[in-house]
């Protein structure tokens, strides 16, 4: 049966097809919809877990107990899962672990541009890297005989476009594969410093026999249309050389860490010039031109955003189509959506003008303007511990004027580790929870505090701020993120405190309610047209010539902008 797949959905068919029975991930654009496709074949148990780290433990415990498992993340994600893979490829595994991880070249929604490939090769974990949907499906399975026939982790690398990119799939029947039963071995998974140096001699043999290996294994192409030029290249970069309409010759490497040098250097024997097409890091070029192969790539195509169709034509002198200049569109920056529980919050943020360190979440639009009231962002959970560093840096005075703000996703993250070390430490300051009952960037995945599981079953809920007093704050506060009042009077109050402190600003995110909400409306002779509702930065309020008007279509309903009206000429459903 032939269906046409996503490559995430690709994904997820893999590993139902490769008899998998564990898949354990952290939500994380590019990477979400993996698991959740996953989670729609009922024999294999799927969970979004607190986070990579814990995702990543959970997936290598259940393949050293025997069943093959996978675990999913996006790129950063795999920074905070590093610890146990690092030490898992020392270990070995017993049954299949496959690791996916979605790059995001161009950072369509992420932080940084970091390259999978140079941390699996800091980890000596072998990588794959499909370049359609069709081979994301086939290499999940390649990769799960491999990491059995080689006793190791692997990473199947995945970018934005071949996640979020269709094509056709053969669909085949699942593997009969029967759970192993466990086999204790002390040596092999207990990492102590005597055990780990023998492992390390293993892992190093392990990825050399690899390289040697990948040419039986059939892990690459090789395409002999022009000798004049050679192109080495993998994943999605494959489909844009293929498109672009060069006549080269062409390597294409399934199996970029270890890669297998025998082959390349063959394949340069053949060629008058080589070129090296691959997005971010030059981690195979580096690799060639240590070689003594005289390869040209990054100083032609850069280390910056994606490789595209265009970008190779260019470089190689192909006829490029004459397109028109692209219109001038207005700025559309990401907003806060209509009726977003955080827009009242950063509206007294900005209006109390106090430092926040920020976090990782559909909050951290609370940078944008109009209220810019975000002053970092570095990472899920970072928001505390840099709210710690600020007082450490310049001294209790001044948390008077910062806070931390989190959202309740992140928080359950990596964020109560922040808190216990500010309390620890005997610090001070006020940590803002933004709780608004789902992981919302990712596109409202449960977690812990929701009381659903993945599959929408119902199990315990974790109360943040009963967790919150358990660790020894004191001054606990949970207010309607809605009530500005409530807000403000919290934030005055608790910012005065020299003792740690938490306000949980507390309502669901808008997308979350299914029912219709009344849209308010502005009266046109009580209007003074004075911009105060524009200071929400809300999409549906539209400032006009005479008087400010809220779009029907757009109002969610949330009446902040009849909270903060002067004249209360905005009330709802009334013209």
């Amino acid at each position: 049966m032939k269906k046409l797949m996503l490559g995430n959905e690709a994904i997820a068919r893999g590993v139902y097809e490769s008899g998998a029975s564990v898949a354990a991930a952290y939500p994380g654009t590019p990477s979400t919809e993996i698991t959740e496709c996953i989670a729609k074949y009922e024999d294999i148990y799927a969970e979004w877990s607190s986070n990579e780290k814990v995702a990543m433990e959970v997936a290598i415990g259940s393949a050293v107990a025997g069943a093959r498992s996978v675990v999913s993340m996006k790129h950063v994600g795999l920074n905070v899962a590093a610890d146990p893979l690092f030490t898992a490829a020392y270990t070995g595994i017993h049954a299949g672990l496959v690791v996916f991880v979605a790059d995001d070249p161009g950072m369509h929604s992420s932080q940084n541009e970091q390259d999978t490939r140079l941390i699996a090769r800091a980890a000596n974990v072998p990588v794959l890297e499909p370049s359609d949907s069709m081979e994301c499906k086939t290499f999940v399975k390649r990769a799960m005989e491999l990491s059995e026939a080689y006793d190791t982790p692997v990473i199947v690398r995945l970018t934005t476009r071949v996640s979020h990119s269709q094509s056709i799939v053969e669909c085949e029947d699942k593997v009969d594969f029967k759970v192993k039963p466990y086999e204790k071995n002390i040596r092999k998974y207990v990492m102590t410093p005597t055990n780990a140096t023998n492992a390390h001699l293993i892992v190093e043999e392990r990825m050399n026999r690899l390289a040697k290996d990948i040419k039986t294994l059939g892990l690459y192409q090789e395409e002999l249309n022009d000798s004049r030029i050679g192109i080495i290249t993998s994943g999605v970069c494959y489909q844009y050389v293929k498109e672009s309409g060069i006549q080269a010759n062409i390597l294409k490497l399934d199996m970029v860490n270890p890669l297998p040098l025998d082959i390349i250097q063959e394949f340069a024997s053949k060629v008058d010039k080589v070129y090296v097409v691959e997005e971010l890091e030059p981690a195979i070029e580096e690799q060639v031109r240590s070689m003594g192969i005289p390869a040209k790539g990054k100083e032609l195509f850069g280390r910056q955003g994606e490789i595209t169709v265009r970008k190779i034509r260019e470089v190689f002198g192909i006829e490029v189509e004459d397109v028109r200049a692209p219109m001038q569109l207005p700025i559309r920056p990401p907003v806060l959506c209509p009726g977003c529980p955080h827009r009242g919050v950063y509206t007294i943020l900005k209006k109390l003008n106090l430092t926040v360190t920020g976090d990782i979440g559909c909050y951290t639009l609370g940078s944008s303007e109009p209220h810019a009231a975000m002053d970092t962002c570095i990472c899920m959970g970072a928001s505390i511990g840099m709210t710690h560093g600020f007082e450490k840096a310049h001294g209790k005075e001044v948390m008077k004027n910062t806070v931390a703000i989190i959202g309740d996703s992140t928080f359950i993250h990596s964020g109560i580790t922040g808190l216990i070390n500010v309390v620890y430490n005997q610090g001070v300051g006020t940590v803002i929870i933004a709780d608004n009952s789902t992981t919302g960037m990712t596109g409202h995945q449960n977690h812990p505090a929701t009381g659903k599981t993945l599959r929408g079953d119902i199990t315990s809920v974790l109360n943040l701020e009963a967790l919150v007093k358990a660790v020894g704050v004191k001054n606990v506060r949970v207010v309607d993120a809605y009530d500005m009042k409530a807000v403000e009077a919290a934030l005055k109050e608790e910012t005065g405190r020299m003792e740690p402190s938490v306000i949980i600003t507390k309502a669901p995110c808008k997308l979350l309610i299914k029912e219709r909400w009344t849209p308010y409306k502005v009266k046109k002779d009580d209007c003074i047209n004075c911009g105060i509702c524009m200071r929400l930065g809300c999409p549906a309020i539209v400032k006009g010539e005479t008087m400010t008007e809220i779009n029907d279509a757009l109002c969610a309903g949330c009446g902040l902008c009849a909270s903060i009206c002067p004249k209360k000429a905005i009330s709802k459903g009334e013209n």
